[in-house]
């Protein structure tokens, strides 16, 4: 977070002043301790070309037909050489198929082969090493295969190494390549060359730099260090559209994204390009690790973004059991046969876990079957895990969810209007209903809400300073009711920025192969996941606007109180605070996120635009008289006793 003590002058404000009284020796109800996560799926290069390290683009070579999707043919000096699939040979039953290389040209100095682009560029800084390896056979003595980083500007190799003992049988050969005193840049390749006549096959070719906590297959190091400053406390996984699929035979199948990524057959995401399952089931589960979140897993429950649905009864019972077969995975102890394979694939451990989403919005199935679908579900789950908190992501009939998925992707001024949504009915009104995907009010009798998916939509393919007034706006009403909801989480969570790498916006945080950056929108996650106590306060408001939003918790254990103010007027505001019931020590923060205009924003260009600010705000018995600036989000910290 970026500190600073520049304070704006003061400005006349052209609104009434609000006046707030917090009485915070009386708390309303306690804080949902996982209000705020994480939700994720493969959607505008979220895994392949984001978060998951890996810097090869399509390492197990598929095609179309203008060819090898990213590879291309090295042909350097005299060489000659041409390269073809060969769908008749691969290393295992999952990858069946490979790249031959026919080299009918070649020496020492005109070596021939084939280069990858990577991720839009091969992002690259001194004095670093990148551990790789690749699946290699040849037709008879190759020689020496030379795998080299090129600098796409110079030409020149700013890191090689050799593999040697090529054979005609599949095996896999690691190698390093480091870096010595070169200027940061994502305009490099990887190549592949042999300077010998004769054929050569590759597969599942990959390269990795330094990831988050040196882990091999591991993850981005920018992108999870963004992560951690919002104080995530779940991640939702795998999805999402990503869980779907866009047909039936597309699904998220577990089984087939654990293990050796030799194993991993790789399968098409619903967002128009293929997932190379580098990050399977277990990797999600590593993820909450690094970040010590809870996991929430959804499973697959019978339907596919084609509208296609597996009918209840018979037909849906192998997914039931796939499910089950998946929960012991991940909760199974090594006695069991599926905590037994977690072992062998190097997690002796079993997770911690308590949500289990079955099926996403399964609200656009046509068909009425997801009462039948869901049931039968959870009566399965129940019956050999029942502690599990189990979460419909529609309206059930036939049994009652622990838990309902809403969600909501709207405009600032939807938010500003709906801030209130979850706030209790008044005594004596309308049970809620249900409509559009939502409560139009939620009373405290049915099940609690997860908001699993929620943005404000505007900008992109980041949001503005207008999109994180709207999402503060409603972050309020959600901590206000967080004895109702209990899980939130901003989608979609990242974003490739360049062209042909976003295919939703509005999008949390955005990168590309070199550097990434957090959008306004981000920071006020991280404003509202780093200040949050574990109670929600006693608080009475008055002189509001229709732009003012605010929420109060306190923390006894920590002796803090945490005040989060929006002002999404154009004009300053005047907030008149006291609080009573504690005495203030004087050791006051303030954070103050804002902006000139709701359209400011921040970019890969200009990553730093819009930052928290912190200052010292007075406090004197008790009593806090501030001015907010236009268009702003800020939070006082005050220690009390």
């Amino acid at each position: 977070m970026a500190a600073g003590c520049t304070i704006a002058p003061a400005q006349a404000s052209a609104q009434n002043p609000v006046t707030l009284t917090i009485q915070a020796d009386k708390p309303v109800h306690a804080v949902s301790p996982t209000l705020y996560g994480l939700m994720t799926e493969e959607i505008n290069y979220a895994f392949d070309g984001g978060l998951y390290a890996e810097m090869v683009r399509n390492r197990t070579f598929r095609g179309d037909w203008s060819g090898l999707l990213d590879w291309y043919l090295v042909e350097k000096g005299d060489a000659a050489a041409k390269m073809t699939p060969d769908h008749a040979t691969g290393p295992s039953k999952a990858l069946t198929g490979s790249l031959k290389i026919d080299v009918t040209r070649a020496s020492a100095q005109s070596q021939a082969g084939v280069l990858n682009t990577g991720w839009w560029g091969m992002a690259l800084r001194p004095e670093t090493s990148y551990k790789g390896s690749l699946y290699a056979k040849a037709g008879a003595e190759i020689g020496p295969v030379t795998v080299s980083l090129v600098n796409d500007k110079t030409g020149k190799a700013v890191a090689s190494a050799q593999v040697t003992g090529v054979g005609t049988e599949w095996k896999q050969f690691p190698f390093t390549l480091k870096t010595g005193a070169i200027e940061p840049s994502s305009t490099n390749h990887l190549e592949i060359t042999v300077g010998k006549t004769g054929t050569l096959w590759l597969q599942l070719v990959s390269l990795f730099p330094p990831t988050y906590h040196d882990q091999p297959n591991g993850r981005r190091v920018d992108l999870m260090e963004k992560m951690a400053a919002m104080h995530p406390q779940f991640l939702r996984f795998p999805g999402g559209n990503y869980l779907e699929g866009n047909r039936i035979v597309d699904w998220y199948d577990w089984k087939k994204t654990i293990g050796p990524l030799v194993d991993r057959p790789t399968h098409p995401s619903p967002w128009n390009y293929h997932s190379s399952d580098g990050m399977g089931l277990l990797e999600f589960l590593g993820w909450c690790e690094d970040l010590k979140m809870q996991p929430v897993l959804a499973v697959y429950a019978g339907y596919s973004l084609a509208s296609e649905h597996v009918e209840p009864g018979e037909k849906l019972e192998p997914y039931v059991q796939s499910a089950l077969e998946e929960l012991e995975y991940v909760t199974g102890s090594t006695s069991t046969k599926w905590g037994a394979v977690r072992a062998q694939n190097g997690h002796p451990e079993p997770f911690k876990l308590t949500y289990v989403e079955i099926g996403n919005e399964e609200w656009f199935d046509k068909s009425g079957s997801y009462d039948a679908r869901y049931t039968q579900f959870s009566k399965a789950i129940k019956a050999k895990y029942p502690d599990l908190q189990l979460i419909a992501t529609a309206p059930v009939k036939s049994a009652k969810p622990d838990v309902l998925d809403e969600h909501f992707y709207v405009r600032a001024t939807e938010n500003f209007h709906d801030a209130n949504h979850y706030d209790e009915p008044a005594a004596g009104s309308a049970a809620p209903v249900w409509g559009n995907g939502r409560y139009d009010k939620a009373d405290r009798s049915g099940p609690k809400i997860f908001v699993g998916e929620w943005a404000t939509r505007e900008g992109s393919p980041t949001p503005n300073m207008g999109a994180a007034l709207g999402d503060a706006a409603w972050m309020t009403g959600m901590e206000r009711n967080s004895d109702l909801v209990i899980m939130a989480a901003y989608a979609p969570l990242l974003v490739n920025v360049n062209p042909g790498g976003m295919q939703w916006a509005t999008d949390l945080i955005g990168y590309d192969a070199q550097t990434s950056y957090g959008s306004p929108a981000y920071y006020a996650q991280v404003l509202f996941g780093s200040y949050l106590g574990d109670q929600v306060l006693t608080s009475k408001l008055s002189g509001a606007g229709e732009k003012f939003f605010y929420s109060i918790t306190g923390s006894a254990a920590k002796k803090k109180l945490y005040l989060k103010l929006v002002n999404a007027s154009s004009e300053p505001q005047t907030v008149d605070v006291a609080i009573d019931g504690v005495k203030t020590t004087g050791k006051t923060k303030l954070v103050t996120l804002s902006a000139a205009d709701t359209q400011e924003t921040n970019s890969i260009t200009d990553p730093k635009r819009i930052v928290p600010v912190e200052s010292a705000i007075a406090v004197s018995g008790g009593r806090v008289k501030h001015t907010m600036p236009k268009y702003s989000i800020e939070v006082i910290v005050a220690d009390v006793e």
